[in-house]
């Protein structure tokens, strides 16, 4: 079965595709190598006899490239805070990337797997979940979040493109028969992460510790009390299997997937873990302004994983900081040239 992943060279993208091609598909990428450190990544490809298209996902229709079975769509500008600015690099990336692989679905009469986003929710419906959005005190909630939560605006132009492109699958199935799945995917972090202040935390504040460096709570009083639930990568590429494996008898529906309650975090607890593996400990100064992007607490529901595929996080919160840790380690010297 062949595959092609749009996005290949991107953290969950290259972890899905040598994780496919380790199970036996014959799997292919689309990058255009814009996020920094991705040609690290394409050079794993093609140590592992994966190709790699360096196209612009906008000009897909422009390029002739072999048929293909399943498309999976990991191609995003993943930045809320960039959709303040990069409008046109989200929207082009985002949403007319999307058109332009289901284009190609009907072309080939692939299957389409879409990697979406839980930032399709609505902000002010999320931000209500935590009535006291200072945060100068411990958040103390365990409510999950599933797809039937608000998606009304605001939610990010981020946010859009994402909810945007869902829809667009939506008519493509209609219109053009389509088989698609959705995966509405919180926080996820793990091993081959370039983590930023606004994308990748979990990997940002490993390296921080690392090097010693000194970092911002950021937001909503500056105290680092807002929470997100984590979801380890090769968790999500064991979703991706079983949804491979079973899409002739389940398609046509969006499911949420994240690390859930048992993997949910605040950034001072991050720290303190952060600090106890790496043995150091950092500097922290607070911006108490809130971006108006930025929410206090996420935290996925995953009922419909569970019931469609019996799916559910196997690996906790210290695996996944431990797992990041270990993997900054071995290839810190590649690492400083990217993420300093």
């Amino acid at each position: 079965m062949k595959v092609l992943i749009a996005g290949g060279c991107g953290f969950i993208g290259s972890n899905l595709s040598l994780f496919l091609k380790k199970n036996n598909y014959e799997v292919f990428s689309i990058d255009n190598l814009y996020r920094n450190g991705s040609i690290l990544n394409e050079k794993k490809l093609k140590e592992n006899q994966i190709k790699n298209l360096r196209l612009d996902i906008k000009n897909l229709s422009k390029k002739k490239i072999s048929k293909f079975d399943i498309i999976i769509d990991c191609c995003a500008e993943p930045s809320v805070e960039a959709s303040k600015t990069a409008l046109d690099r989200v929207i082009n990336t985002n949403l007319i990337g999307t058109y332009q692989l289901l284009k190609k679905c009907i072309k080939d009469n692939s299957h389409f797997i879409f990697m979406s986003t839980s930032r399709v929710y609505c902000i002010n419906e999320v931000k209500n979940i935590i009535k006291n959005n200072n945060l100068n005190k411990k958040i103390i909630c365990k409510k999950t979040i599933d797809t039937k939560f608000s998606t009304a605006a605001p939610r990010s132009i981020y946010g859009y493109t994402k909810l945007a492109s869902e829809e667009l699958i939506k008519e493509f199935s209609y219109l053009f028969n389509v088989k698609y799945i959705i995966n509405r995917l919180g926080v996820v972090a793990g091993p081959g992460q370039m983590g930023k202040e606004d994308q990748g935390f979990v990997s940002l504040w490993m390296w921080k510790h690392l090097n010693k460096l000194p970092l911002k709570y950021i937001g909503f009083g500056g105290h680092g009390n807002q929470m997100r639930d984590i979801l380890h990568v090769n968790d999500v590429n064991r979703l991706v299997l079983i949804q491979i494996k079973r899409f002739k008898k389940l398609n046509n529906f969006a499911i949420a997937a994240g690390g859930g309650v048992k993997n949910l975090i605040s950034l001072k607890d991050l720290t303190l873990i952060c600090q106890k593996i790496t043995g150091n400990k950092i500097p922290f100064s607070k911006i108490k302004k809130t971006s108006l992007y930025d929410i206090p607490y996420f935290c996925t529901s995953n009922t419909l994983a569970y019931k469609f595929y019996k799916w559910k996080p196997k690996l906790n919160i210290l695996d996944i900081i431990q797992d990041t840790f270990e993997w900054q380690k071995k290839n810190f010297k590649i690492l400083k040239k990217y993420l300093n």
